[in-house]
Protein backbone atom coordinates (compact mmCIF):
# COMPACT_ATOMS: atom_id res chain seq x y z
CA UNK A 1 0.00 0.00 0.00
CA UNK A 2 0.95 3.25 -0.53
CA UNK A 3 -0.43 5.13 2.16
CA UNK A 4 2.62 4.50 4.34
CA UNK A 5 3.08 8.86 4.49
CA UNK A 6 -0.51 9.29 5.67
CA UNK A 7 -0.26 6.52 8.37
CA UNK A 8 3.19 7.69 9.47
CA UNK A 9 1.77 11.26 10.20
CA UNK A 10 -1.14 10.07 12.25
CA UNK A 11 0.70 7.56 14.37
CA UNK A 12 3.19 10.76 14.58
CA UNK A 13 -0.30 12.54 15.99
CA UNK A 14 -1.48 9.73 17.95
CA UNK A 15 1.73 8.77 20.16
CA UNK A 16 1.91 12.85 21.18
CA UNK A 17 3.91 13.95 18.47
CA UNK A 18 4.38 17.68 16.39
CA UNK A 19 0.57 16.61 14.95
CA UNK A 20 0.56 16.40 10.83
CA UNK A 21 -0.66 19.38 9.49
CA UNK A 22 -1.79 20.50 6.44
CA UNK A 23 -3.04 23.94 4.92
CA UNK A 24 -6.39 25.01 5.92
CA UNK A 25 -8.48 24.92 2.39
CA UNK A 26 -10.28 28.30 1.34
CA UNK A 27 -13.89 28.07 0.25
CA UNK A 28 -15.75 28.52 -2.58
CA UNK A 29 -19.25 27.77 -4.39
CA UNK A 30 -19.06 23.97 -5.42
CA UNK A 31 -18.47 24.13 -9.61
CA UNK A 32 -16.37 22.39 -12.13
CA UNK A 33 -12.40 24.20 -11.50
CA UNK A 34 -11.72 26.13 -14.16
CA UNK A 35 -8.16 24.40 -14.54
CA UNK A 36 -8.29 22.47 -17.46
CA UNK A 37 -8.20 18.75 -17.05
CA UNK A 38 -5.84 16.45 -18.88
CA UNK A 39 -6.00 15.86 -22.50
CA UNK A 40 -7.63 12.48 -21.80
CA UNK A 41 -10.67 13.97 -19.89
CA UNK A 42 -13.10 16.60 -21.75
CA UNK A 43 -16.50 17.08 -19.46
CA UNK A 44 -18.88 19.43 -20.45
CA UNK A 45 -18.60 22.85 -18.87
CA UNK A 46 -21.07 22.93 -15.91
CA UNK A 47 -22.35 26.77 -14.60
CA UNK A 48 -22.00 27.35 -10.53
CA UNK A 49 -25.12 27.14 -8.80
CA UNK A 50 -27.54 29.83 -8.24
CA UNK A 51 -28.49 30.26 -4.70
CA UNK A 52 -32.18 31.07 -4.18
CA UNK A 53 -33.91 32.79 -1.09
CA UNK A 54 -35.92 29.77 0.03
CA UNK A 55 -33.28 27.29 1.68
CA UNK A 56 -33.35 23.74 0.32
CA UNK A 57 -35.04 21.40 2.82
CA UNK A 58 -33.10 20.28 5.75
CA UNK A 59 -33.45 16.13 5.29
CA UNK A 60 -33.21 14.88 1.31
CA UNK A 61 -31.31 12.80 -1.18
CA UNK A 62 -29.24 14.31 -3.76
CA UNK A 63 -28.84 12.92 -7.20
CA UNK A 64 -26.71 15.05 -8.78
CA UNK A 65 -28.36 15.80 -11.80
CA UNK A 66 -26.41 19.04 -11.88
CA UNK A 67 -24.31 20.75 -9.49
CA UNK A 68 -26.33 21.38 -5.71
CA UNK A 69 -26.56 24.96 -4.30
CA UNK A 70 -25.17 25.39 -0.83
CA UNK A 71 -22.12 23.22 -0.83
CA UNK A 72 -18.58 24.87 -0.59
CA UNK A 73 -15.30 23.15 -2.09
CA UNK A 74 -12.65 22.83 0.46
CA UNK A 75 -9.17 22.03 -0.67
CA UNK A 76 -7.32 20.97 2.55
CA UNK A 77 -4.30 19.86 0.89
CA UNK A 78 -3.23 20.87 -3.24
CA UNK A 79 -5.50 23.43 -4.53
CA UNK A 80 -8.09 24.04 -7.62
CA UNK A 81 -5.01 23.08 -9.99
CA UNK A 82 -4.57 19.41 -8.67
CA UNK A 83 -8.38 18.86 -8.23
CA UNK A 84 -12.06 19.00 -10.21
CA UNK A 85 -15.05 18.62 -8.34
CA UNK A 86 -17.64 18.64 -11.37
CA UNK A 87 -21.21 16.62 -12.08
CA UNK A 88 -20.77 14.41 -15.18
CA UNK A 89 -23.42 11.74 -16.03
CA UNK A 90 -25.52 12.23 -12.88
CA UNK A 91 -22.93 11.85 -10.71
CA UNK A 92 -20.84 14.18 -8.47
CA UNK A 93 -17.13 13.01 -9.50
CA UNK A 94 -13.94 14.23 -7.23
CA UNK A 95 -10.76 13.71 -9.71
CA UNK A 96 -7.59 14.51 -8.36
CA UNK A 97 -4.35 14.27 -10.55
CA UNK A 98 -1.25 15.30 -7.43
CA UNK A 99 -0.56 13.01 -4.75
CA UNK A 100 -1.62 13.79 -0.90
CA UNK A 101 -4.41 15.70 -2.18
CA UNK A 102 -7.83 16.35 0.17
CA UNK A 103 -11.10 18.26 -1.46
CA UNK A 104 -13.89 18.47 0.55
CA UNK A 105 -17.42 19.62 0.08
CA UNK A 106 -19.37 21.05 2.63
CA UNK A 107 -23.40 21.97 2.58
CA UNK A 108 -23.84 24.96 4.25
CA UNK A 109 -27.42 25.59 4.35
CA UNK A 110 -27.95 23.86 7.64
CA UNK A 111 -26.75 22.25 11.03
CA UNK A 112 -27.36 19.18 12.60
CA UNK A 113 -27.32 17.80 16.15
CA UNK A 114 -28.32 14.61 15.22
CA UNK A 115 -28.17 12.95 11.42
CA UNK A 116 -27.76 10.13 9.47
CA UNK A 117 -25.36 10.30 6.31
CA UNK A 118 -25.45 7.58 3.41
CA UNK A 119 -23.52 7.47 -0.23
CA UNK A 120 -23.28 5.04 -2.86
CA UNK A 121 -19.62 5.78 -4.00
CA UNK A 122 -17.79 3.68 -6.73
CA UNK A 123 -14.00 4.13 -7.65
CA UNK A 124 -13.23 4.70 -11.30
CA UNK A 125 -9.17 4.75 -11.21
CA UNK A 126 -6.75 4.23 -8.59
CA UNK A 127 -7.46 1.86 -5.64
CA UNK A 128 -5.63 3.10 -3.27
CA UNK A 129 -7.43 6.59 -1.80
CA UNK A 130 -9.71 7.72 0.65
CA UNK A 131 -13.63 8.52 0.17
CA UNK A 132 -15.55 9.94 2.95
CA UNK A 133 -18.51 11.64 4.90
CA UNK A 134 -18.57 14.24 7.25
CA UNK A 135 -20.31 14.81 10.13
CA UNK A 136 -20.40 17.58 12.98
CA UNK A 137 -18.03 19.69 10.73
CA UNK A 138 -17.50 23.31 12.39
CA UNK A 139 -14.65 25.84 11.09
CA UNK A 140 -13.98 26.37 15.05
CA UNK A 141 -14.47 23.32 16.85
CA UNK A 142 -13.12 20.66 14.26
CA UNK A 143 -14.94 17.75 12.61
CA UNK A 144 -15.68 14.19 12.09
CA UNK A 145 -14.76 12.54 8.66
CA UNK A 146 -15.16 8.94 7.90
CA UNK A 147 -13.16 7.77 4.98
CA UNK A 148 -12.64 4.18 2.72
CA UNK A 149 -10.36 2.77 0.32
CA UNK A 150 -11.62 -0.38 -2.17
CA UNK A 151 -8.55 -1.47 -0.92
CA UNK A 152 -10.26 -2.53 2.12
CA UNK A 153 -9.14 -0.06 4.81
CA UNK A 154 -11.14 2.95 6.17
CA UNK A 155 -10.35 5.49 9.08
CA UNK A 156 -11.93 7.80 11.25
CA UNK A 157 -10.15 10.71 12.01
CA UNK A 158 -10.80 14.09 13.88
CA UNK A 159 -9.97 16.97 12.15
CA UNK A 160 -9.46 20.77 13.58
CA UNK A 161 -7.90 23.97 12.30
CA UNK A 162 -5.35 25.12 14.32
CA UNK A 163 -4.88 28.66 12.87
CA UNK A 164 -5.49 29.91 9.44
CA UNK A 165 -3.80 27.67 7.09
CA UNK A 166 -3.07 24.78 9.34
CA UNK A 167 -4.78 21.93 10.44
CA UNK A 168 -4.39 18.33 12.30
CA UNK A 169 -6.10 15.22 11.44
CA UNK A 170 -6.15 12.60 14.91
CA UNK A 171 -6.57 9.22 14.08
CA UNK A 172 -9.62 7.95 15.92
CA UNK A 173 -9.55 4.21 13.79
CA UNK A 174 -7.57 3.29 10.94
CA UNK A 175 -7.71 -0.81 10.14
CA UNK A 176 -9.31 -3.09 7.74
CA UNK A 177 -12.45 -4.10 6.83
CA UNK A 178 -14.62 -7.36 5.75
CA UNK A 179 -17.65 -5.34 5.12
CA UNK A 180 -15.85 -3.28 2.41
CA UNK A 181 -16.80 -4.45 -1.35
CA UNK A 182 -13.05 -5.02 -3.07
CA UNK A 183 -13.98 -5.95 -6.46
CA UNK A 184 -15.74 -3.46 -8.73
CA UNK A 185 -15.15 -0.49 -6.82
CA UNK A 186 -18.59 0.46 -5.63
CA UNK A 187 -19.28 0.52 -2.18
CA UNK A 188 -22.22 2.17 0.18
CA UNK A 189 -21.39 3.74 2.97
CA UNK A 190 -23.02 5.04 6.11
CA UNK A 191 -22.50 7.77 8.85
CA UNK A 192 -24.66 8.23 12.06
CA UNK A 193 -23.31 11.43 14.42
CA UNK A 194 -25.46 12.40 17.52
CA UNK A 195 -25.04 12.82 21.06
CA UNK A 196 -21.26 11.88 21.23
CA UNK A 197 -21.69 9.50 19.59
CA UNK A 198 -20.95 8.37 15.83
CA UNK A 199 -21.94 4.87 14.11
CA UNK A 200 -20.12 3.63 10.81
CA UNK A 201 -21.48 1.28 8.47
CA UNK A 202 -20.73 -0.43 4.98
CA UNK A 203 -23.03 -1.62 2.67
CA UNK A 204 -25.76 -1.60 5.23
CA UNK A 205 -23.63 -3.32 7.78
CA UNK A 206 -23.57 -1.34 11.38
CA UNK A 207 -20.46 -2.75 12.04
CA UNK A 208 -19.12 0.05 14.90
CA UNK A 209 -20.58 2.40 17.39
CA UNK A 210 -18.09 4.74 18.94
CA UNK A 211 -17.83 7.08 22.02
CA UNK A 212 -16.35 10.17 20.13
CA UNK A 213 -17.83 12.53 23.33
CA UNK A 214 -13.98 13.83 24.40
CA UNK A 215 -13.71 15.56 21.61
CA UNK A 216 -17.10 17.69 22.26
CA UNK A 217 -18.19 18.05 18.89
CA UNK A 218 -22.23 18.48 19.67
CA UNK A 219 -23.46 19.72 16.01
CA UNK A 220 -22.38 21.04 12.85
CA UNK A 221 -22.25 20.41 9.18
CA UNK A 222 -21.92 17.65 6.61
CA UNK A 223 -19.80 16.97 3.60
CA UNK A 224 -17.95 14.80 1.54
CA UNK A 225 -14.61 14.27 1.05
CA UNK A 226 -11.81 12.63 -0.87
CA UNK A 227 -7.93 12.00 -0.94
CA UNK A 228 -5.35 10.80 -3.21
CA UNK A 229 -2.24 9.38 -1.83
CA UNK A 230 1.03 8.19 -4.83
CA UNK A 231 -1.51 5.99 -6.78
CA UNK A 232 -2.73 8.73 -9.57
CA UNK A 233 -5.23 9.70 -10.43
CA UNK A 234 -7.51 9.66 -8.51
CA UNK A 235 -11.77 9.51 -9.96
CA UNK A 236 -14.18 8.79 -7.61
CA UNK A 237 -17.97 9.12 -8.18
CA UNK A 238 -20.93 9.74 -5.74
CA UNK A 239 -24.05 8.51 -7.28
CA UNK A 240 -26.04 10.21 -4.36
CA UNK A 241 -26.43 11.08 -1.07
CA UNK A 242 -29.01 11.59 1.63
CA UNK A 243 -29.14 13.17 4.49
CA UNK A 244 -32.07 11.91 7.03
CA UNK A 245 -33.10 12.41 10.70
CA UNK A 246 -31.89 9.56 13.56
CA UNK A 247 -35.38 8.12 14.05
CA UNK A 248 -34.13 5.68 17.13
CA UNK A 249 -30.67 5.67 17.41
CA UNK A 250 -29.15 2.11 18.13
CA UNK A 251 -28.44 1.38 21.45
Amino acid sequence: MKKSLFLALLLLSACGATPAVTPRPAASPTRAVPTPLPASSTPSPVPPPTLTATPPPRYFTEGFETLPAYWSTLYASGGSSDAQVLVRDGRLRFELYAPNTWVYTVFGAHSYEAVHLEARIESLASEVHYTGLVCNYNEDAGWFEFNLSVDGSYNLLFGQWLAEGIARYTPILDEGSPYILTEGGVNEMGLDCYEGVVQLYFNGKLFRKLDVSRFELSSGKVGLAAASFDDLPVIVAFDWLKVNAIASPSP
